[in-house]
């Protein structure tokens, strides 16, 4: 009987772990997919952000609702429910390559496509980590498990941003989200699959034959550690997409010298990034069972404030090379060394969601499934921050952007060092 158990927690971890990747394939097609549109709109970083924005705003109007969902419906119909909205929003960004010639017309269907694809991502994401973080039991081996799947998160999220910068090449006046529907069509189909995936597994439902729902004296809110907790996940998305994101935009400038090809190797070199990430998690999904969440984040807070400054105060003038992708194959190519310090960053990013998840839900209890919800809410910082270091690029410079990252850096190591206690142990969760 344990035997059997044990085989169906593997099987719904490795399902999980399967929609963390597609999570992070859908996200970060917002970012480089935006260099197109920025191009056709007067090289406004503003308007080439404003499709990661839509992506992210869903999770404002969908945090509460999908967390609902989870209690009514299960899991498994939540996640269904989840890949069939994103492929009708996957489908939705193709069609605005093919709506007519008018760039405004067809920017306007991508949005909706983007906002259709962000309530998709905020579903799946409110499945899988409550789900990860109670197959490991909680405390540090939950927070394990959700760094595994992060790992696997930032491996999609590195190969997104490759191939979008593969496909794009040099952004001209010409260029169009058509040039991109290998990988939109490659999307669906993975949904598709997901589906069929998901609809053929046992998924564990904890909230299964509990009755009628019982009305509560507190709720999440009530504790303040997840309070706290809920601020950080809106500035940690933020900058998790805004490092990369603004790093592709800068890169792709006139400015930086890149020339011809830019774009392609703007969208290799953020991949480093994710690629790091893809480390950083794996790093500590091998440690998370013996070093506290709290310790991790404290600990990459502060390498974060590092790296930013550095790249802040780094003359552009100094060079290093770096892997970039130009004419279908990779080089080596020699880009400002702010660029380096910003890669960085994905080594102290890459643990921050399962350690704020991990801290913030710690003695919730019975409060676990609502406060996942509200944390599916604030992931709209993921939209908001970039809109705002992209304003404050485009007032002045993309360097002078990132104090808006060393602020947020700042208050991740104000919560790993106080915010993250739970005070409110006197109010009952069972």
């Amino acid at each position: 009987m344990n035997q059997q158990k044990n085989n169906g927690n593997l099987i719904a971890i490795i399902t999980m772990f399967f929609l963390f990747a597609m999570i992070s394939f859908v996200t970060n097609l917002a970012a480089p997919i935006g260099t197109i549109w920025k191009g056709q709109f007067g090289d406004s970083g503003v308007l080439g952000m404003l499709g990661n924005f839509m992506n992210f705003l869903a999770y404002l109007f969908m945090g509460i609702p999908a967390g609902k969902m989870l209690e009514k419906i299960g899991y498994k119909k939540t996640a269904l429910t989840a890949l069939a909205v994103g492929f009708v929003g996957l489908f939705v960004q193709y069609l605005s390559g093919v709506v007519g010639s008018d760039p405004t017309v067809g920017f306007s269907v991508y949005l909706t496509g983007a906002f259709i694809c962000g309530f998709s991502v905020c579903m799946l994401n409110t499945v899988v980590n409550p789900m990860l973080n109670l197959l490991g039991g909680g405390g540090n081996k939950g927070n394990q498990l959700i760094q595994t799947g992060g790992a696997l998160n930032s491996l999609s999220g590195t190969l997104t941003p490759l191939f979008v910068g593969a496909l794009i090449g040099t952004i001209t006046k010409e260029t169009s989200i058509a040039d991109v529907n290998p990988l939109l069509f490659l999307a669906m189909g993975i949904f598709v699959v997901s589906f069929l995936i998901i609809l053929a597994v046992a998924i564990p439902e904890p909230n299964a034959n509990k009755g009628a729902a019982v009305k509560n004296a507190h709720s999440p809110w009530s504790f303040r550690h997840f309070v706290l907790g809920g601020v950080a996940i809106f500035l940690y998305v933020g900058i998790e997409v805004g490092i990369p994101g603004t790093l592709i935009f800068y890169l792709s400038a006139e400015s930086t010298g890149l020339g011809a090809g830019a774009a392609s190797v703007a969208g290799a070199i953020a991949a480093i990034y994710w690629l790091l990430m893809l480390v950083g998690r794996s790093l500590s999904s091998v440690i998370s069972g013996k070093v506290s969440s709290r310790t991790q984040l404290i600990a990459v807070s502060v390498a974060g404030i590092a790296f930013v400054v550095l790249a802040i105060f780094m003359p552009e003038s100094i060079k290093v090379s770096m892997p970039g992708f130009a004419d279908g194959a990779f080089i080596m190519k020699e880009v400002p060394i702010n660029a380096m310090f910003l890669v960085l960053c994905g080594l102290c990013t890459s643990v921050m969601w399962g350690g704020i998840f991990n801290l913030a839900v710690e003695g919730l209890g019975k409060y676990t499934a609502q406060a996942s919800g509200i944390f599916m809410m604030m992931v709209v910082g993921g939209g908001v921050l970039p809109l705002i270091q992209n304003a404050i690029a485009d007032a002045s410079t993309y360097m002078t952007s990132y104090w808006l990252v060393v602020a947020v850096f700042g208050y991740m190591l104000y919560y790993g060092l106080i915010g993250s206690k739970n005070v409110n142990k006197d109010i009952p969760v069972e």
